[in-house]
């Protein structure tokens, strides 16, 4: 039976807008292969297929988002605050291109990158899970992207979005170097919380 999944990677990023004027984001959106949060695995072919077939959704310009998960798998276009412009991978990162829209959602998610608000940038699928022991377990091969939406709590640590007038890889190393001890931090604080709540 096939559920709905969300993964979510922290979002740090400054405003960058193109010639065109269009405000644009890039980092990453998902990882392959690693525990999330959620102790979830996502299998790199699993993603790769999904992604091949969301590219269809890009170049029609219909990569749609939302500010915040709605409990469904359907998008709703009075939610969208921004469209994946283009998505590729650097090993198991899959890093991509955000342009914010100039809708209601899309301009609040623009004023909360502006104020240096820390958020996250989150997949939203369906499918089915298999345990895989040590309470992990692992996407199955009926999973279905559906989209990435913005949202405030993220579930998946280390993975940012970055400026778009910075090099993607030198951000990436980076985000190695300083994510180590409070990554495990964030783990265990997260940990106790689910465990009291």
């Amino acid at each position: 039976m096939k559920n709905l999944l969300i993964e979510t990677h922290l979002f740090e990023g400054k405003i960058h807008e193109d010639a065109n004027g269009r405000t644009l984001v890039k980092g990453v959106l998902q990882r392959a292969g690693a525990e999330n949060q959620n102790g979830r695995v996502y299998p790199k072919e699993v993603l790769e297929r999904e992604v091949k077939k969301y590219e269809t959704l890009i170049k029609e310009r219909r990569a749609l988002g939302e500010l915040d998960h709605p409990d469904s798998s359907v998008i709703n276009l009075k939610n969208v605050s921004h469209n994946i412009k283009e998505v590729h991978w650097q090993g198991d990162d899959l890093v991509g291109t955000v342009e914010i829209l100039s809708t209601p959602s899309g301009n609040i998610l623009k004023e909360l990158l502006k104020g240096d608000i820390l958020l996250g940038i989150s997949s939203r699928g369906m499918g089915s899970t298999k345990p895989l022991g040590d309470n992990k377990l692992e996407v199955q091969e009926d999973f279905e992207l559906l989209c990435w939406d913005f949202v405030s709590n993220p579930s998946t640590h280390g993975a940012f979005m970055r400026p778009m007038n910075e090099s993607v890889n030198k951000q990436l190393d980076k985000q190695a170097e300083v994510c180590g001890d409070f990554c495990r931090a964030q783990d265990l604080m997260r940990e106790i919380i689910t465990e009291i709540g």
